[in-house]
C-alpha cells in the first residue's frame, strides 16, 4: 500500500511542478512579448513621422497600475501565501505542497494560543534552517549551529515558535525562519511563505506586506475549524482589502479523520538519492492517500464540486458566500476563464488542489496579457483612425476647394449681373425712398440744434456766410445720415441673391481650408470683400469699404455742385427748411443709380481677381500638404499598422495559448496559397473547428497574416462570415528554429462552394448560398471594409448548405487600402489594375460568383479559356471581355450578373438591390420545384445593409 501512497504522492508533485515549470516557460515568452512591444512603440513614438497631442501620447504606455502588474507577474517569483484559521491548518497545507512534513502539525483539540514567526521555504542543494531578519541580517545561536551540523526531517519547534519570554521588541521576535529544501516545486523559482501567526498588534497589511515583499503572491487560506470566527472573518476580509484583484483559495484542512504518518512517507522515498533534483523523478510521498484513508475511515474526499458536501463544509461555504466570496463560480467561470475569484478545495482533493493553482497562475498570465492585448489595440485603432482622418483629407481637400471656386463664380456673376441689370431698379428704388421720406426728413431738419454754431459766431466773431455754410452743412449731414439709413434697408430687403444659403457654407468651407497665418491674404479676407462691395449683408453701415460710402460720397458731389445762396439768409425754421427740400429735389436718382453700379463693377471686379490668387495660393499649399500627408498614410498603412497588428497578434495568441493550450492537429483537409488547413476535434469552447497552419518566411508576409488576422478578430460575430476562435503561436515549429507557424483556429464547416457546386447542388439551394454571400459582403461594407478576394473557394458550407465567407486575407478598410493588385484573376474588377477602387469591387467579383452558380459547374468561362495567361486576361478584361451567357441562363439572372460586372463603377448596382433580385429569383426557383407549397417570406438580416 505505500508503494501506491507514493505513486500518488509523485503524480501529485509532479503535476504541481509541472505547473510552475510551465508558468516559468510561459513568462519567458512573456517577457519576449513585452521587450517587443516596448521596443516597437518605443521606435513608433519617437519616430512615427505622425504628430500626436498630449492625450494621444497616453495611449503609448500603459496605466501606472498594468505596468506595476506586468512587471510583478514577469521580473517577480512566485509566492506561494499561506493564511489561515490556525497554525496546524497552515502547517498541514505546507506539509501537503511538499509532500512531507516539514512542520510539525500540532494534534486536533491542542490550543491554538501560541505565537509563531513567518518561515520562509526556498529551494537549495541541502537542507538547512536559520533565523534572519529583513535586513538580511542573520541571528546565531548554539541551537541554529547544532541544526546545521545534522540532518533533520521536521523543522525544530523553537525555530518556528516565539517563546512567551521574548518581548515583542526583542530581535529574536521579529525574525524569519528561513527554510532550504531540495523539492521540485521549489526548483522553478518558487517559495512557500507561511504567515506569522499569534502576533498581538501586526496589522493584517503589515503581515501581508512582510509576506509578500517583492514577490508574485499566490493567496491560500486554510481552514480547519467547524465555522468561521468574527475573528477570522475580519482577518479575512482584511486580506482581500489587501489584495482586492487577486484570487483566494480556501483549502480545508481539516484532519479530524485523518492521521499524519510520517513513518510511511519517509519509508517511501529516499531524500538521499542523486535523482531528487528532477522535478519528474524527485517526488515526494504524501501524508494523505485518499483512497486508503476514505476506505478506513469512512470518508471519502469529493472531487466533484457538483456533489453533496459535508455539513461543515457546506457551513464554512455559506459564511464565506456571506462575505462575498465563492459567488457563482461556476457562472462567473463559463463566462470569463481566466477570472478567478476565490475557490474553495479539500486538502484531501490532490488534483482541484493543484487545478485552483494552475487557474490561479494562469490568472496572472492571461491578466498581464490583456493589458498588453489592450495597449496594442489602443495603439492599432489609433492609427488606423489617422489613417481614415488623412484619407479623408485628402479626398475632402480638393473638393472643398473646387466647391469654393464654383461658388464664388456663382456669386461673382450673379453679382455682376445685377449690376448690369438692375440699374433702373436701383434708380426706381432710390426715388421711392427719397419721395417716401422727404416730409420725415424736412421735419428732422428742423428739429436740427444750430445754437452751437450761433455761439461761436457770437464769441468768435466768424462772418454770417461761413455760419451759413457751417449749418447747411450740419443739415445736410443730418439729411445723408437719416437717408443712408433707408435706402441701405431698401436695397437689402430688394435683392435676392443676397439671401443665398451656400454663402455661409462657402465661408465655413473657406475656413475649414485656410489657417491663423494666412488671414490677411486668404481667400475668406478677399471674400469678405466681395461682400463689402457688392452688397451689405454682414457689414454695418458705417464700413468704410462698403458701398453706402460711394453712394453718399456721390450725393456729396451732387450737393457741392449746387449754386451757393446769394444773401447769408437767417439761420431760423424755414431756413432749414428751404434747405432740406432743395437738397433732396436735386437729387438725381438716375446719375446716382448709374454711379452706384459702375463703383460696384469695379470693386467686384477687383474683389474676384483677387480671391482666385488666393485661392490659387490655397491650392497650392494644400497640394504640397497632401503629398506629404500621403507618404504619412502610406507608411501608417504599410508600416506603422502591421507592426502594431503583428503585437496584437502575439499577445492574444499568448492569451489563447495560455487558456486553452496548443491545439492537437490531425488530418489535412485543405491546402491553399498561403497555409494548410487541419481539422481538430476540440480547443476552447469549439467541439468541431479547423485549423489553419500558415508559416510566414518574411516580414511582409507577417504583417499580412496580422493584419487579416486583425481585422477578422474585430469584426463582431455574424452568421454569414467564419468566425476565428483564437490564435496560437507554435514556438516549436520545425525543431525549434528560426521559422514560426502560427495557427488560426476557426470553426469547422462541410465544404466549399467550389465542391458543392461540382456535387451537385440544385439551384434554389445555391440561389440561397448567393444570398447569403450578399448579406456577408454587405456586412463587411457596413463596418468599412472591402474583401477583395470574393470566390468560390472563400465561400464555405455548412451542414445546412448556407453559406459563410471565409478568408479575410485581402480585407481592409478603404482608408488603408494603397490601391495594390490583389485577388484572383478572373473576379478582379477592370478599376483594380489603375490601383484606383473601392468597395464596388467586391461587387463585380460577386457578379463573376454568381455566373458559377447559375452555371452549375466550376469550368473557366470559354471567353477565358482563350487567355494565355495572367497580363492576357487582364487585358482583355479591361477591353470588356465577360463570361459568356449560356443556353440556359434566363434574362433576370443575365441582367443581374451584366449590372454587377459593370465597367464604370457607378452603373453597378448596391448591393441592397442585389439582395432584393436574388430573393425574387429565389421565390422563383422554389416555384418552380413546388409549385403548390407556399412560400414563406424570406427575412433579411437587418445587420446587413448598405
Amino acid at each position: 500500500m505505500s508503494g501506491r501512497r507514493g505513486d500518488s504522492s509523485r503524480s501529485r508533485q509532479r503535476d504541481i511542478s509541472q505547473v510552475f515549470k510551465n508558468f516559468a516557460s510561459l513568462s519567458k515568452q512573456l517577457k519576449k512579448v513585452i521587450h517587443d512591444s516596448n521596443t516597437t512603440l518605443a521606435e513608433l513614438q519617437t519616430t512615427g513621422s505622425l504628430d500626436f497631442d498630449e492625450d494621444s501620447q497616453k495611449n503609448f504606455h500603459l496605466e501606472e497600475v498594468e505596468s506595476s502588474f506586468i512587471s510583478t507577474v514577469v521580473a517577480s517569483q512566485p509566492r506561494i501565501l499561506i493564511f489561515g484559521q490556525s497554525f496546524s491548518s497552515k502547517a498541514a497545507l505546507v506539509n501537503h505542497l511538499l509532500g512531507e512534513e516539514i512542520i510539525t502539525v500540532p494534534p486536533p483539540g491542542t490550543k491554538d494560543d501560541k505565537s509563531y514567526r513567518l518561515i520562509r521555504i526556498k529551494y537549495g542543494q541541502r537542507r538547512c534552517t536559520s533565523l534572519s531578519l529583513m535586513d538580511n541580517f542573520e541571528l546565531i545561536d548554539q541551537n541554529s549551529i547544532n541544526v546545521q551540523d545534522r540532518d533533520w526531517e521536521v523543522i525544530p519547534e523553537w525555530q518556528v515558535r516565539i517563546q512567551p519570554e521574548v518581548k515583542s521588541q526583542d530581535p529574536a521576535a521579529k525574525a524569519i525562519t528561513d527554510v532550504t529544501l531540495n523539492k521540485p516545486l521549489l526548483a522553478y523559482n518558487v517559495q512557500i511563505v507561511v504567515s506569522p501567526h499569534n502576533i498581538p498588534g501586526v496589522s493584517v497589511h503589515k503581515i501581508f506586506e512582510k509576506c509578500v515583499g517583492d514577490g508574485m503572491p499566490i493567496l491560500l487560506y486554510a481552514l480547519d475549524g467547524d465555522n468561521l470566527s468574527r475573528e477570522c472573518q475580519n482577518f479575512i476580509l482584511d486580506l482581500r482589502s489587501c489584495a482586492p484583484e487577486y484570487p483566494l483559495l480556501f483549502v480545508d484542512c481539516c484532519l479530524k479523520y485523518r492521521t499524519f504518518n510520517r513513518l510511511s512517507v519517509r519509508k517511501s522515498v529516499d531524500y538521499s538519492s542523486s535523482d531528487s533534483q528532477s522535478p519528474e523523478d524527485c517526488e515526494d510521498d504524501s501524508a494523505y492517500d485518499t483512497d486508503e484513508v476514505g476506505a478506513k475511515g469512512g470518508h471519502r474526499p469529493q472531487r466533484n464540486p457538483g456533489r453533496a458536501e459535508t455539513y461543515r463544509q457546506v457551513s464554512l461555504m455559506a459564511q464565506l458566500k456571506n462575505l462575498g466570496f465563492l459567488n457563482d463560480v461556476g457562472q462567473e467561470f463559463k463566462a470569463e476563464p481566466h477570472r478567478v475569484s476565490s475557490r474553495f478545495e479539500n486538502i484531501h482533493n490532490g488534483p482541484g488542489v493543484v487545478q485552483s493553482i494552475h487557474h490561479m497562475l494562469q490568472w496572472y498570465l492571461v491578466e498581464a496579457a490583456s493589458y498588453l492585448h489592450k495597449l496594442h489595440l489602443k495603439c492599432m485603432n489609433m492609427f488606423i483612425m489617422t489613417a481614415f482622418d488623412m484619407q479623408r483629407d485628402i479626398l475632402i481637400t480638393p473638393k472643398r476647394i473646387e466647391f469654393a471656386r464654383k461658388r464664388e463664380a456663382e456669386l461673382y456673376d450673379s453679382l455682376k449681373g445685377l449690376a448690369e441689370e438692375r440699374q433702373v431698379q436701383i434708380s426706381v428704388m432710390i426715388r421711392e425712398t427719397v419721395e417716401n421720406m422727404e416730409d420725415e426728413l424736412v421735419e428732422e431738419a428742423v428739429k436740427c440744434d444750430l445754437r452751437d454754431i450761433e455761439e461761436s459766431q457770437e464769441v468768435e466773431g466768424i462772418s454770417q456766410s461761413k455760419a451759413v455754410k457751417q449749418c447747411t452743412h450740419c443739415i445736410k449731414e443730418l439729411v445723408l445720415t437719416r437717408l443712408r439709413a433707408a435706402v441701405v434697408e431698401r436695397l437689402v430687403s430688394s435683392v435676392d441673391h443676397l439671401q443665398d444659403s451656400y454663402l455661409g457654407t462657402l465661408e465655413r468651407c473657406l475656413q475649414s481650408l485656410e489657417t491663423e497665418e494666412d488671414k490677411e491674404s486668404s481667400a475668406s479676407h478677399a471674400l469678405q470683400k466681395i461682400l463689402n462691395s457688392a452688397y451689405q449683408v454682414e457689414v454695418s453701415v458705417r464700413s468704410s469699404s462698403s458701398v453706402v460710402k460711394v453712394f453718399f460720397e456721390r450725393m456729396k458731389e451732387i450737393l457741392q455742385s449746387m449754386k451757393p445762396f446769394k444773401a447769408p439768409p437767417a439761420l431760423n425754421e424755414e431756413w432749414k427748411q428751404k434747405v432740406a427740400r432743395t437738397m433732396i429735389h436735386n437729387l438725381d436718382d438716375h446719375k446716382l443709380a448709374k454711379s452706384i453700379c459702375s463703383q460696384f463693377r469695379s470693386r467686384l471686379q477687383n474683389s474676384h481677381d483677387s480671391f482666385l490668387a488666393s485661392l490659387h495660393q490655397l491650392e497650392a499649399k494644400h497640394s504640397g500638404r497632401l503629398e506629404k500627408t500621403e507618404e504619412k498614410r502610406m507608411k501608417v498603412r504599410k508600416h506603422h499598422a502591421p507592426v502594431l497588428a503583428r503585437l496584437a497578434l502575439d499577445s492574444t495568441s499568448f492569451k489563447d495559448k495560455v487558456l486553452h493550450g496548443m491545439p492537437k492537429l490531425e488530418r489535412e483537409i485543405g491546402r491553399g496559397q498561403y497555409g494548410v488547413v487541419y481539422s481538430c476535434k476540440a480547443w476552447g469552447s469549439l467541439t468541431q473547428c479547423a485549423v489553419k497552419s500558415v508559416v510566414p518566411p518574411d516580414d511582409k508576409h507577417w504583417n499580412d497574416l496580422a493584419m487579416e488576422f486583425h481585422y477578422t478578430r474585430s469584426i463582431p460575430p455574424h452568421k454569414r462570415i467564419v468566425a476565428i476562435a483564437g490564435s496560437v503561436v507554435d514556438q516549436g515549429y520545425g525543431g525549434g528554429g528560426c521559422s514560426l507557424a502560427v495557427l488560426l483556429i476557426m470553426e469547422r464547416m462541410q465544404r466549399d462552394l467550389h465542391s458543392g457546386i461540382k456535387m451537385g447542388l440544385d439551384l434554389p439551394s445555391r440561389l440561397q448560398i448567393a444570398l447569403d454571400v450578399v448579406e456577408g459582403i454587405r456586412y463587411l461594407h457596413s463596418l468599412g471594409l472591402v474583401h477583395r478576394d470574393i470566390k468560390l473557394k472563400n465561400v464555405l458550407l455548412d451542414a445546412a448548405n448556407r453559406g459563410k465567407i471565409t478568408d479575410l486575407g485581402f480585407c481592409k478598410p478603404e482608408a488603408m487600402m494603397s490601391g495594390s493588385i490583389v485577388g484572383t484573376p478572373i473576379h478582379m474588377a477592370p478599376e483594380l489594375f489603375t490601383g484606383k477602387y473601392d468597395n464596388s469591387v467586391d461587387t463585380y467579383a460577386f457578379g463573376i460568383l454568381f455566373w458559377y452558380i447559375i452555371a452549375g459547374h466550376v469550368k473557366l468561362p470559354q471567353n477565358f479559356e482563350q487567355c494565355h495567361n495572367k497580363d492576357h486576361l487582364w487585358s482583355s478584361v479591361k477591353k470588356g471581355t465577360r463570361p459568356e451567357r449560356l443556353r440556359h441562363f434566363d434574362d433576370e439572372c443575365w441582367d443581374l450578373m451584366v449590372s454587377c460586372w459593370a465597367g464604370e463603377t457607378t452603373h453597378r448596382p448596391l448591393l441592397g438591390v442585389v439582395h432584393e433580385r436574388l430573393e425574387a429569383l429565389h421565390y422563383q426557383a422554389l416555384a418552380r420545384i413546388a409549385p403548390k407549397v407556399t412560400i414563406p417570406d424570406i427575412q433579411t438580416d437587418p445587420s446587413c445593409y448598405q
